[in-house]
């Protein structure tokens, strides 16, 4: 089995940093891509950011270009997100995402969710 366990959220006030770390673990072949993608209550999961293992690729949400940065470290399967000048638009449920394979082709897995609140 393959878990997901993100770290870092917390409540913050705006214009403030927070840096959220994702560890994959368990039985890793392989992992394609990591990301983030993030939830509001009523609204549908949204892309924050995702990159590629192999060659560090980056895709970002557009609402988030310029102020969030996603790195991977692939010797401990860790993926983070750097999020600074947060803004009260950022609170969502910020979920982990990865594409991993176990040996018998990559599954696509979730994390549990951290939560991320920007209030003053």
């Amino acid at each position: 089995q393959v878990q997901l366990v993100e770290s870092g959220g917390g409540l913050v006030q705006p214009g403030v940093s927070l840096r959220l770390s994702c560890t994959a673990s368990g039985v890793i072949s392989s992992i394609k891509m990591m990301g983030w993608y993030r939830q509001t209550p009523g609204k549908e999961r949204e892309l924050v950011a995702r990159i590629t293992t192999s060659d560090e690729i980056t895709n970002y949400g557009d609402s988030v270009k310029g102020r969030f940065t996603i790195s991977r470290d692939n010797a401990k399967d860790t993926v983070y997100l750097q999020m600074n000048s947060l803004e009260p638009e950022d609170t969502a449920v910020y979920y982990c995402n990865a594409d991993i394979n176990s040996g018998w082709g990559f599954q696509n897995y979730w994390g549990q969710g951290t939560q991320v609140a920007v209030s003053s």
